[in-house]
């Protein structure tokens, strides 16, 4: 199981802008890249970071969304907005790859600690700025040079009251000032939202549907949960009956405060031994052990910054289990109680969230 090491930092690159980033995400699931593409940029910038003599280790990722506009055509059933490729060399048309295109305005946070001999002082926790801005302008510089997602990083547009420019900042080791710390950094990525693991809905929604059909698996309850289920709602104990004969319905599975939850995909797992470096043909790296996977997924939460309560609760951190053969992101992000809503037994919402059919 992969240890989580303990950040020293954080380096934040505010408001990136994103063209043409994918927007399919898994062979389930579309409308915002995978958390894996996100998890995969830090992998190569760290090691473009190396390249550079710049000497920080990066840990994990959290992503705050502010714009999306995904190219697809509006309408009830959409479709992807496809470029036409140019024709065959005997003249006819050339088969259409269907590929899902998305433009973002993100900022991406990690966690960094600083890669340092046994003994030697370190460079990143001394009192002075003469490392950590140098260090976040050529992270800034290397990174406008990568792909984000599959997509282009465009410049950033410069705006009274944002910040633009790639900043790196240390830790407080009390965890008060870490607090205050978060609360000052979260008022800079507003408005957005950012994206937080919730397992526990999924486990929830399998415990809730077991109770009417113990056959009842977890992918039933992920495609449940993927969706609006809406129901009849009956008329309570004294309830007249509507004047107009409508019948009243609503989903009962997402009662008010419920939030903004999505199906996403996670990460993978092994369909396959592991195979020796070089022993699979047409392999992308010969030096490298290959296994064959498929997705694994989850459910996920869009949340406005101001509502996470901790730091820990924005970061995605790679996790590994060779023994299951699962690589997976995970999210520590819990729901604070006191900000659960309030639903009655019926599970049945406001009046404004209950829609007339007839």
């Amino acid at each position: 199981m992969t240890q989580v090491t303990a950040p020293e930092a954080i380096l934040t690159f505010p408001h990136l802008r994103i063209q043409n980033a994918n927007a399919i995400s898994s062979p389930l699931t579309h409308g915002f890249p995978s958390i894996t593409a996100f998890t995969g940029l830090m992998w190569a910038l760290e090691r473009n970071l190396a390249k550079a003599n710049v000497p920080l280790r990066l840990h994990g990722v959290g992503v705050i969304c502010h714009h999306h506009q995904e190219q697809t055509t509006q309408g009830y059933v959409r479709s992807f907005n496809l470029t036409r490729n140019p024709v065959d060399k005997d003249g006819s048309t050339a088969a259409i790859v269907e590929e899902g295109r998305i433009h973002l305005d993100i900022s991406l946070v990690f966690t960094v600690t600083e890669k340092r001999a046994a003994g030697a002082a370190s460079k990143l926790l001394s009192d002075d700025d003469t490392y950590t801005g140098p260090w976040a302008s050529q992270a800034g510089a290397l990174l406008s040079q990568m792909r984000v997602a599959g997509g282009s990083v465009l410049p950033s547009r410069a705006a009274p009251g944002r910040c633009v420019r790639p900043w790196l900042a240390v830790l407080a080791e009390d965890a008060l000032e870490r607090d205050k710390q978060f609360r000052q950094w979260r008022r800079q990525w507003l408005p957005g939202f950012a994206l937080v693991g919730r397992d526990d809905l999924l486990a929830d929604r399998l415990s809730r549907l077991r109770e009417r059909d113990p056959q009842v698996s977890l992918l039933d309850a992920w495609l449940h949960a993927s969706r609006f289920n809406h129901e009849p709602v009956p008329l309570q104990d004294g309830e007249p009956a509507p004047a107009d004969g409508k019948q009243r319905w609503a989903d009962p599975w997402r009662g008010a405060g419920s939030g903004w939850t999505v199906p996403i995909p996670v990460g993978y797992v092994a369909l396959s031994p592991l195979h020796e470096a070089g022993s699979v043909l047409n392999a992308r790296d010969t030096a490298t052990p290959l296994r064959f996977v498929e997705s694994v997924y989850s459910m996920g939460e869009w949340i406005s910054p101001h509502r996470l309560t901790h730091l820990d609760q924005l970061f995605w951190r790679a996790e590994t289990d060779e023994a299951l053969g699962l690589y997976r992101c995970r999210n520590d992000y819990a729901p604070d109680p006191s900000q659960l809503p309030v639903t009655e037994e019926t599970g049945q919402e406001d009046d404004d969230e209950i829609y007339p059919y007839s």
